[in-house]
């Protein structure tokens, strides 16, 4: 089991966090650390965006970020979820999903909703969303990806 700690992107770890990249085949299902921070900026989505690093033994090893309406119950979405491509296949994506989700309940006491959506081709990030509990909504977001949904107890 590995120690995951969540931390904001900040000028101390953002050039680190530039280093993180994902396998040739996923860089269109995920956007790049500068993107993450573009949006981070614009708020192109919601009321907030913040970015996060996934750290595991203080070393970088993915990185996230949130988008949601503060005080909502069910505007939450995680976006930009990536383990670099070092990692993969080596149960640090659930771990940190499972991480995540304990972030945004401490963080977030209004939340009872999570959504995501993923790229239709990106068949093992489906898998490990729904194995998260995540379930699909039968929709699709305006770039035709379909919505997965959590409920929070």
């Amino acid at each position: 089991m590995y120690e995951i700690v969540i931390k904001e992107i900040t000028k101390n770890n953002w050039e680190e966090a530039f280093e993180l990249s994902v396998n040739d085949n996923q860089k269109s299902y995920v956007p790049n650390i500068a993107e993450s921070l573009a949006f981070a900026f614009l708020k192109p989505w919601d009321e907030a965006l913040d970015p996060y690093v996934l750290y595991d033994n203080k070393k970088i090893i993915g990185a996230f970020y949130i988008t949601y309406t503060p005080n909502s119950e069910d505007n939450y979405w995680i976006g930009g979820f990536q383990i670099d491509k070092s990692l993969q296949g080596k149960g640090y994506g659930r771990q940190a999903l499972i991480k995540i989700i304990e972030f945004i309940k401490e963080n977030h006491h209004y939340c009872k909703v999570i959504s995501l959506t993923v790229e239709k081709e990106n068949q093992q990030a489906i898998r490990l969303y729904e194995k998260a509990g995540f379930v699909s909504q039968n929709k699709e977001n305006s770039y035709q990806q379909p919505i997965y949904r959590l409920i929070i107890k």
